[in-house]
């Protein structure tokens, strides 16, 4: 089940939510973990048994190093290496049979699994819980239903952001629930399920046209296949993001925020500070810092970078693709940090080198293999098969100059400030009139969409 379905807008959301507030608070947690468990089942049956067995691992252990302090260091090495060990034979065994294959040339049967939906989310909680622990930064939660609840949190659960148990530990108990919070909640979905229906639907559409053409592109096509995508994806990751933090604002909790607009950002490390900013801050402290982070000599500096980077591609997935992704990015921020922060640019010029890096980025993140890649990149820069433009590059740009403008717009901040204070000022009953308008309107296109489009599910469901 996805958000941006019409089962879930028109039935699983409206009986949960009813259901949710008529029952009283010490029953709220149930019936969300029964709900979330209900979400999961719906489209992953079989590995709903798997993510009880995290639920269950995780709890125990934590119940054990709390009861055996002694051996906590010993207790939290095994329960790590047991939540890796099941992430990695799901995500990466038939990456590295296949591998050992290419490289020993075997031939050892690879099994085709499938790829958990989520896991890599729940498995991050469920370890940032246990070093947590081991760290002494909050009491182990002996109650089992509270634990599971926190795993299995249906607006976070597929595609985060990933929530740290320290951030939620005291809205696991009674919550405050109200109209202008549940109000606030429902704003920010509705503008999450339009970024991902409105804008992130038709900017992949544009992105499709162009990857369905393979080799034959002009290097007009190239660009704007590239375009499409790098506002794709920020449409549709930040969209669910939104969602999720609503739909948590709707239930009584809090989530961090996961974007501030990363397309302002005049860095590479900006970009960074701005983009799935949960992944980023989970790998920032339990892997760059315990490492040394940046507080050791610069050949381990660079080592951790390197580390984390291809961490952080292979946690995105089994495929070279990621892990080259992973390492253009690594050397990239060693880049800007000993080299390019030393050259006084001017802002402008900053902001285009770092969307250029991203786009290029975007491109090695996309692509399904090496070749790919060096043929989207030799497309982009000179070398593609039909020359710089051709007609339906035109074409392409006539029919969405629009949408990807709109795009543009969208993904800045050039409202915020205007708006904020719009709301300030003495007219803020416009800024609430137009606000309510435009709301209702976005939202009715997005229902309009949703009745009439397939099965769209969200670009982060596969990693």
């Amino acid at each position: 089940m996805i958000f941006s379905s019409v089962t879930f807008l028109f039935l699983f959301l409206p009986i949960t939510l009813l259901l949710y507030y008529l029952v009283p608070q010490k029953a709220k947690n149930t019936v969300l973990l029964l709900a979330s468990l209900l979400f999961y089942a719906w489209g992953e049956p079989v590995y709903v048994i798997l993510m009880l067995y995290s639920i269950l691992l995780n709890y125990g252990m934590g119940l054990l190093m709390d009861r055996v302090p002694r051996a906590k260091k010993e207790i939290l090495a095994f329960t790590v290496i047991i939540n890796l060990l099941m992430l990695g034979f799901f995500k990466y065994y038939g990456f590295l049979v296949e591998n050992i294959n290419a490289l020993f040339r075997l031939n050892l049967p690879v099994r085709t699994l499938a790829l958990p939906i989520g896991i890599s989310f729940y498995t991050f909680q469920a370890l940032s819980y246990d070093i947590d622990l081991y760290r002494g930064k909050f009491p182990v939660q002996k109650n089992l239903i509270k634990f599971a609840t926190y795993i299995t949190m249906f607006p976070q659960l597929i595609a985060g952001p990933i929530v740290r148990y320290e951030d939620v530990e005291a809205q696991m108990g009674p919550r405050k629930l109200s109209l202008a919070r549940f109000g606030k909640g429902a704003v920010r979905f509705i503008i999450g399920l339009a970024k991902k229906v409105l804008l992130a639907n038709l900017t992949g559409a544009v992105f499709d046209s162009v990857h369905a053409s393979g080799a034959a592109v002009s290097t007009l096509s190239a660009w704007i296949g590239a375009v499409s995508y790098t506002f794709q994806i920020y449409f549709d990751f930040s969209g669910y993001s939104d969602m999720a933090i609503g739909l948590g604002q709707m239930l009584g909790f809090n989530f961090v925020e996961n974007f501030n607009y990363p397309y302002a950002a005049e860095s590479v490390t900006d970009f960074w500070r701005r983009w799935h900013i949960s992944l980023s801050t989970w790998f920032r402290e339990y892997v760059y810092i315990p490492l040394g982070g940046n507080r050791v000599k610069v050949w381990k500096h660079i080592r951790n970078i390197l580390v984390v980077w291809m961490l952080t591609g292979l946690w995105h997935g089994a495929s070279w693709n990621f892990v080259l992704w992973g390492l253009y990015y690594g050397i990239l921020l060693l880049l800007e940090k000993y080299v390019f922060l030393k050259w006084k640019l001017p802002s402008a010029v900053r902001y285009v080198f770092t969307m250029i890096f991203v786009i290029i980025g975007w491109v090695i993140f996309s692509a399904d293999s090496v070749p790919q890649i060096l043929t989207a990149l030799s497309s982009m820069f000179g070398f593609a098969e039909n020359g710089f433009v051709d007609g339906t590059a035109l074409y392409l740009l006539k029919s969405n100059a629009f949408l990807l403008l709109a795009a543009a717009f969208f993904s800045l901040p050039l409202l915020k400030k205007p708006l904020k204070r719009l709301k300030e000022s003495s007219a803020a009953a416009i800024y609430y009139l137009f606000g309510f308008i435009f709301l209702l309107a976005i939202l009715s296109c997005s229902i309009a969409f949703l009745v009439t489009e397939n099965y769209n599910p969200f670009l982060y469901f596969r990693f």
